[in-house]
């Protein structure tokens, strides 16, 4: 079985208008959420092997923080460019070239990719992956090319808002 956790970045911070959005930060709330679910991914204990981010700020700094509370080494992120406002084939290709001995992967980026990926791969049929919200994806298959909507056999969704 293969794990796939979609995670959109934390709450980011437009205060500062000349800054370029691959470099806005995250706001304290996106800073405070990140921990918050991240730490009930914890108790869910469905730890990725590897996470792979978006080199935006504010995907990366979510990553970081996930990857403290889930106690896994920094040097297991993976920074990809092609994950930076990208669509669901960019995306895809970016799963698909996970190694198949990797069973739980978990990935950082933005919307409105992020959500249309959740809608393409799962039947949670949501309207927006809210920022810091995890979908996690359970796939009856072996391999990475081949999940699927029809291989899906448990999802769940977590935000901070979610009791």
């Amino acid at each position: 079985m293969k794990t796939l956790m979609i995670v959109r970045h934390g709450k980011s911070d437009w205060e500062f208008h000349s800054v370029k959005d691959i470099d806005r930060t995250l706001k304290e709330r996106g800073i405070n959420d990140g921990y918050f679910v991240a730490n009930k991914i914890l108790k869910k204990g469905v730890i990725p092997e590897i996470i792979i981010s978006s080199t935006a700020n504010r995907a990366f700094h979510t990553a970081l923080i996930f990857s403290r509370v889930l106690g896994i080494k920094s040097a297991s992120i993976i920074a990809d460019e092609s994950l930076y406002l990208s669509d669901v084939d960019e995306i895809l290709s970016v799963i698909y070239a996970c190694d198949d001995s990797l069973d739980r992967v978990m990935i950082f980026g933005h919307n409105p990719g992020f959500t249309e990926l959740t809608n393409y791969l799962s039947h949670l049929n949501i309207s927006n992956l809210p920022t810091t919200g995890v979908a996690t994806l359970v796939f009856d298959t072996d391999s990475w090319t081949e999940i699927s909507k029809s291989k899906v056999i448990n999802e769940d969704i977590e935000y901070p808002g979610r009791a």
